[in-house]
């Protein structure tokens, strides 16, 4: 194929690069681009379309990133294959538009640079903000306020939850199937009373360690499924005899790997093959994305009610708000109501008053633009930081989340790259943390760090960078 028909327009409503990813995509999913048919490079339909280079390179971009396209090394972008492909509706067009296991230092060095996974930066974080919503809150409060209040969560807070996921991931849910808890230990703990007791539940090997701990604390038989560079493998969770799936679609912790649709379209698939089987999707990080628009969400594209999907603001907004919420498909939303609606709410009011505000207002859309600046700054500058380790070290998992994977080219053991780092007083972490069990480790991560930078300002990713290149120096 050498051009693309594609009428651009110059309203200012949509950027140019969007116009041309929506309509490469449409033409995929109605058929008239098919599998393994070619697209024009990059520079010719630049041309043609007499639009900068980098405005395709986005579009293009965005398409790998979902699984629409594949990149193949020194022949170009073509279509993939893509099963039994879906079309969504206008209104989630339309919504998608406006859209610690490590090895331990030696107890006389002083560790002066932690590269967690984990932290967030809340140096940004709005504190006169909060602090005049929370004083606004206390000056009008009335008694209503200090009642008991719903079990799911105050329902204003829970419609604008509910908007929120539409607008930003494409979740469709009413505000009546959101459950609001402290943290999402507490929404594990009642997704247990729902689902039942041991039941057979997969895991992606590698996977977020604390859920694993807490399924297994609940007598779960854990099933870990390997994963390939689109995500869990579907046909390995087939030979098991799992009735629930643990999964991260949109950005998988730890590998990073972003599930294509393809990939998500079997993963449903599977879920609808049997009676009582269910997906439960962790979206905890999705909107810190530094390269296109967030991907959708899984549960944007179930229309079976086989998805349980979880997010949390502890890394959008700050670890100690400690609220989680959980959407349940209509059918476990009634087994909640039967056998749960008497928990109280683990959320204080006041607190989910604050919030509500804090999101209604736009106030939490605003703080998340400033941080996606900030952590797409560190992302950026992390890697500029890494070039000297190329020779050793492949870089991976990046363009998303709070942090990057280095896996070494000489297979260097994890345990003394670590050792040797937090002699120098800098503190990494290894993929094998992550994994369920030692003897289960995916060779694909064998031999890989994680390195966070949501908590390191530049001059400190400098430094820590520096000392890590003198422990490291006898492999580079």
């Amino acid at each position: 194929m050498n051009d693309l028909t594609i009428q651009l327009t110059d309203t200012g409503n949509i950027c140019l690069y969007q116009q041309i990813y929506e309509h490469i995509k449409d033409e995929i999913r109605k058929g008239k681009l098919l599998e393994g048919e070619k697209l024009p490079s990059t520079r010719s339909l630049a041309e043609y379309l007499q639009v900068a280079r980098s405005t395709v390179d986005f579009a293009y971009g965005q398409l790998v990133a979902e699984g629409y396209v594949e990149a193949r090394p020194c022949k170009g972008y073509f279509v993939s294959h893509v099963e039994e492909l879906f079309h969504f509706s206008d209104e989630w067009k339309n919504a998608m538009d406006l859209a610690d296991n490590s090895p331990h230092a030696p107890e006389n060095v002083k560790m002066q640079y932690d590269f967690s996974p984990h932290a967030i930066s809340l140096k940004d974080f709005p504190y006169a903000t909060w602090k005049k919503i929370t004083k606004n809150i206390l000056v009008d409060a009335n008694s209503d306020m200090f009642a008991l209040g719903d079990a799911q969560g105050d329902k204003e807070l829970r419609e604008t939850i509910s908007r929120y996921l539409h607008s930003s991931r494409g979740v469709n849910c009413q505000p009546d199937q959101i459950i609001i808890g402290a943290g999402t230990d507490y929404l594990f703990m009642l997704l247990e009373k729902i689902l039942g007791r041991h039941v057979p539940i997969a895991m992606e090997n590698p996977t977020y360690k604390r859920a694993y701990r807490v399924f297994q604390s609940f007598a779960y038989e854990i099933l870990p499924i390997p994963m390939d560079g689109s995500g869990i493998d579907v046909e390995e969770l087939r030979k098991t005899k799992a009735r629930v799936a643990y999964v991260m679609p949109s950005h998988q912790y730890p590998t990073g790997v972003v599930m294509p649709i393809g990939r998500r379209l079997e993963l449903l698939k599977w879920a609808g093959e049997e009676e009582e089987r269910y997906l439960i999707e962790d979206d905890y990080d999705s909107e810190f994305r530094y390269k296109g628009k967030p991907i959708p969400s899984l549960q944007a594209s179930d229309r079976t009610g086989r998805v349980i999907y979880m997010g949390t603001f502890s890394k959008s907004i700050a670890p100690a708000i400690r609220v989680g919420y959980m959407v349940l498909p209509s059918k476990l939303l009634r087994v909640y109501r039967e056998n749960c609606g008497f928990y109280a709410s683990t959320v204080s009011r006041i607190d989910q008053q604050i919030l509500n505000e804090f999101i209604r207002d736009g106030y939490f859309e605003r703080y998340l633009n400033k941080m996606r600046k900030v952590y797409r700054n560190r992302h950026d500058f992390l890697l500029n930081q890494l070039s000297p380790f190329e020779k050793e070290f492949t870089v991976s998992g990046e363009n998303a989340g709070l942090h990057i994977l280095l896996r070494s080219k000489s297979h260097i053991q994890e345990e003394i790259l670590i050792k040797t780092a937090a002699q120098a007083g800098v503190k990494v972490y290894g993929m094998r943390d992550a994994c369920m069990r030692e003897d289960n480790v995916n060779t694909a991560y064998a031999n890989t760090l994680l390195m966070g930078y949501g908590a390191l300002e530049e001059k400190e990713l400098m430094e820590g960078i520096t000392l890590l290149k003198k422990a490291w120096d006898i492999y580079l």
